[in-house]
């Protein structure tokens, strides 16, 4: 056994470091504007809102600071990994290094979830935030494309959603080095509608607003973590990454913890500032930010916060679908999914037949399936990923010291511990419905890995070999 993990180590680095891998094109920064442009959208342009009204009161402060906490000590954990294993696939490729084949399918087939259905939400979102803006220039959509099938309020099928979608697909087969300076651009402009409001906003602040600061107590504020943390989903992403990075060993740990530092203070200070230029109460809307700048007679300022939540929602749906795209070319190239789902094209070096499955999936989910209940399974399977991820750094530490980390997470295993305590609180915390389509999700997954996967597995062959062959290039 202990043979066999140390060749699954070795297969993934040789996948990583193969003449056929991804195109090495990305720095720190741009690492770190993926990192933004996943966390930084509905979650500061809508959640900030719901969460203060709803739960946390001008509390929302901490109720940011502790779900970011949750995150950042995750964030460490990937770190390391990141530094270790320049792979494509994220968690399914460090769980398939300490756990094996099946258990990486398993958190595969999970990412597949939480990533089909964060870009369906997420365009969903878009779709719906877009309509509200081209709506006060007296344009309007016909109600029957406006949003999912819902055949009791007229609805059938979200054209803007997937025309979203078809954008940003287009976008990613031009090649990660393009995209890449496409999202810096929208991530620069949306922090900069962020500090504007921030910088207009301070002087609208009445401390008087923040009194009573938790007005639903404690445990209204963990209510308000646990609703918070949807706001961090998406920063993982940047893991997604590590094989189209230049120097993965000093980068990929700067892009992961840098990214998670500047949101969690992004929130902070937005909530901050939200909270007092307005009573909280009256912040249950789809827009608190805007609302809060029309409330003070800001509407000049009001129409770039718009612009902003537009591009930030625009940053989040297309970090989420580059991770899709890539956790696609790892599996497939593994051979647990059809291996011409990883081929490359030889110019820019890009998985075209994984964005394209990326596409048809968020543009059917997006298209024509409403996703209010199913959102959580996003938030379930993230947090399932969080604790393996986690888990793995502390028995990967005594299994195979002797590998080289460039970046170590600190105070192992007391940091993977509490990440794994604080994401498993958030977790039973879920409701059973969204318990059950996970375990279903679950089972569906293990089908297709004993009647495909287990039979094509590109280890499972070169695990067959002589214990000194090193596995063929795919």
């Amino acid at each position: 056994m202990d043979l066999f993990r140390k060749k699954s180590m070795d297969y993934m680095l040789n996948q990583a470091n193969g003449k056929k891998g991804l195109q090495k094109a990305l720095g720190a920064f741009d690492l770190t504007m993926l990192g933004v442009g996943a966390v930084i959208g509905t979650g500061i342009f809508v959640l900030t809102g719901i969460v203060a009204a709803q739960s946390a009161g001008p509390a929302i402060i901490l109720s940011f600071i502790f779900s970011g906490i949750a995150c950042a000590l995750t964030a460490l954990c990937y770190a390391e990994f990141a530094s270790m294993i320049p792979a494509s696939g994220s968690a399914y490729t460090y769980s398939y290094t300490t756990f094996g084949e099946l258990f990486a399918w398993i958190l595969g087939w999970d990412l597949i979830l939480e990533y089909g259905l964060a870009c369906a939400v997420v365009a969903s979102g878009w779709s719906a935030y877009f309509q509200e803006l081209v709506r006060g220039f007296g344009i309007e959509l016909p109600t029957a494309i406006s949003a999912a099938y819902n055949p009791s309020k007229g609805t059938y099928i979200d054209v803007m959603a997937m025309l979203i979608v078809f954008v940003l697909s287009a976008v990613l087969l031009t090649g990660v080095k393009e995209s890449s300076r496409i999202n810096n651009v929208m991530v620069i402009i949306k922090i900069s509608v962020i500090l504007l409001f921030l910088v207009v906003g301070i002087f609208y602040v009445k401390p008087s607003n923040w009194s009573p600061f938790m007005p639903f107590g404690f445990s209204g504020v963990m209510q308000g973590a646990a609703t918070a943390f949807l706001a961090y989903i998406g920063f993982d992403a940047v893991s997604s990454a590590a094989e189209e990075v230049r120097n993965p060993q000093r980068d990929m740990p700067i892009g992961i913890i840098s990214s998670l530092m500047i949101c969690i203070v992004l929130y902070v200070a937005v909530s901050s500032v939200l909270t007092g230029m307005i009573p909280y109460a009256k912040l249950n809307v789809g827009d608190p930010v805007a609302f809060a700048l029309r409330f003070v007679h800001q509407n000049w300022v009001a129409g770039f916060v718009s612009l902003g939540a537009i591009l930030g929602i625009t940053t989040v749906l297309f970090v989420m679908m580059y991770g899709q795209t890539r956790l696609f070319f790892a599996i497939s190239r593994d051979g647990l999914l059809p291996k011409r789902i990883s081929e490359l094209t030889e110019k820019t070096k890009t998985p075209t037949r994984s964005i394209i499955l990326t596409w048809l999936m968020a543009t059917i989910f997006s298209a024509v399936v409403p996703l209010n209940q199913l959102a959580e399974l996003t938030n379930i399977g993230t947090l399932f990923a969080f604790i393996v991820v986690s888990i793995s750094v502390v028995v990967l530490r005594k299994r195979r010291p002797d590998i080289k980390r460039n970046f170590r997470t600190p105070l192992v295993p007391y940091i993977p511990i509490l990440a794994v305590v604080s994401c498993g609180y958030l977790m039973i915390n879920l409701s059973k419905v969204t318990w059950i389509g996970f375990l279903i999700w679950f089972a569906i997954g293990l089908v297709i890995y004993f009647g495909y996967g287990y039979r094509h597995s590109a280890l499972g062959q070169w695990k067959a070999k002589e214990p000194s062959a090193e596995p063929a290039e795919n």
